[in-house]
């Protein structure tokens, strides 16, 4: 079938099902409402930071065997908002692994992370922020490489975002990854792997 061309976006209604099998790992998109809306390729900046951050994510929630780290492509089904959303990255819980199928996320990750860009600055602190809380997402982190900004929320028990901040010493405490305790200067320094690995644990 193969997903629209550009000029086709916002005028072809596709299922979610057909969506996921439409999709091109070269390609990233998502589903709006039944809609196919393609996405800009990531900056080299964004690409750092985002690669960055998954592999020192994975390899901690890995060593303490506390889930899953995914990367996009992964698109994420939110049946409350009736879309399908692919996140720069996203972990879920041990005990939330069932929403796992083979092929995506049914429903709300534990953490969402979106890596923002000019483009899609609006859209990430706007759309998706109200869809994520309607959906559930217990923590939500915005990145903006270019302006060395990161905004952490985490849903209240009144189900709202409420803005998070790192620590006097610059580190911020995960609520959704037991024990993650991020130096945010790291997002922007990418200090070698293998060491911020061994750090992290005890920052």
């Amino acid at each position: 079938m193969g997903l629209p061309q550009a000029a086709e976006t916002g005028r072809r209604k596709m299922t979610f099902e057909q969506f996921l099998d439409a999709l091109d790992e070269d390609i990233r998109a998502e589903r709006i409402d039944g809609e196919v809306v393609t996405l800009s390729p990531a900056s080299a900046l964004r690409e750092s930071v985002g690669g960055f951050l998954y592999l020192l994510l994975r390899a901690y929630v890995e060593q303490k065997g506390l889930g899953r780290v995914l990367i996009a492509p992964s698109v994420m089904r939110l049946p409350k908002s009736n879309r399908g959303r692919e996140p720069d990255i996203l972990f879920v819980k041990r005990e939330n692994l069932a929403r796992l199928k083979d092929t995506y996320p049914d429903g709300a990750a534990d953490l969402v992370v979106e890596i923002t860009s000019a483009e899609s600055r609006l859209r990430d602190r706007g759309e998706k922020y109200t869809e994520y809380e309607l959906e559930g997402v217990p923590e939500y982190w915005t990145i903006a490489p270019e302006e060395k900004r990161v905004d952490f929320f985490v849903l209240s028990a009144r189900g709202l975002y409420e803005r998070h901040r790192e620590d006097a010493q610059g580190v911020y405490l995960s609520q959704a990854i037991s024990g993650l305790a991020l130096p945010v200067h790291w997002l922007w320094e990418c200090p070698p792997l293998v060491e911020a690995i061994r750090k992290l644990g005890r920052v």
